[in-house]
């Protein structure tokens, strides 16, 4: 059984849109309401899917004995260690960049380096002397 093509609801929708009474205009309003709906969908959700990101990023605790990360338990699930109290990304000074006592300690983000001059140390491969 053949199926005819719908030539009386294509030729009511021309109508509407080309003649644009309060029905075309109602018709066009809900087509680009739709429309921009459509586009949009994707950036709100990835907005969403961002703060829901930032959200679970900051309540995850790393266990500092296996570096399994986990989601608001009081024992590691790896290896059994139990967490401090206020343990997670807001003690060590990650959360708004200071530490429960507001004040950063440099010896915990300073990083040592020894400068060494390269021409003052004989080559490993020859023997000195």
């Amino acid at each position: 059984m053949t199926r005819s093509f719908p030539w009386v609801w294509i030729l009511l929708a021309a109508v509407l849109l080309l003649l644009p009474g309060p029905a075309g205009r109602l018709l066009i309003d809900l087509l680009g309401g739709l429309t921009l709906t459509l586009l949009l969908l994707p950036v709100l959700a990835g907005g969403a899917a961002f703060i829901g990101w930032q959200v679970l990023k900051r309540r995850l605790r790393t266990c500092p004995e296996c570096g399994l990360s986990s989601l608001g338990v009081p024992v590691c699930p790896g290896c059994g260690t139990v967490f401090a109290a206020g343990q997670g990304s807001e003690a060590a000074g990650w959360g708004d960049g200071f530490g429960s006592s507001g004040v950063i300690d440099p010896r915990d983000v300073t990083i040592n380096v020894e400068a060494v001059d390269v021409d003052a140390v004989p080559p490993r491969d020859q023997p000195s002397g």
